[in-house]
């Protein structure tokens, strides 16, 4: 692989890194602690000077519920798995919910509206099931 290669699949990695460190809510701070890396290494990896060896992407991909094409690859991000915004953000809800995120996989197209119903049912679900 060339320098070129090299240095953009680092830019590539440290923008997807920042996306999804954003869109989970968490900070550099937090993946630091979860890593047991320096901040100086996580600092290096959000600015592409570096990239992490591939079983630490692997790591940071099930910290945050993602696949590793997801930090190593450029990807439009006009094309999600949901068709609508706001389904994406209800099913982002579900996922970050760790009692929820495994209990089903829905449809891209499903509304937004159906996905809040599944939601809350779920929800009331496990509020019966825990005796609340």
């Amino acid at each position: 692989m060339s320098t070129y290669e090299m240095d953009l699949q680092k830019r590539i990695f440290a923008d997807n890194l920042r996306k999804y460190l954003e869109r989970a809510e968490k900070t550099q701070t937090d993946l630091q602690k979860f890593m047991g890396v320096s901040s100086s290494t996580v600092s290096d990896w959000m600015h592409g000077a570096k990239m992490p060896r591939m079983d630490k992407v692997q790591s940071i991909c099930n910290w945050l519920g993602i696949q590793k094409s997801d930090l190593l690859e450029e990807k439009n991000d006009t094309e999600g798995y949901y068709v609508n915004p706001e389904t994406a953000k209800v099913a982002q809800e579900i996922l970050d919910n760790k009692e929820l995120s495994m209990l089903f996989d829905v449809s891209r197209d499903i509304s937004p509206e159906d996905l809040k119903v599944v939601y809350q049912m779920v929800l009331a679900l496990k509020r019966k099931e825990q005796g609340d």
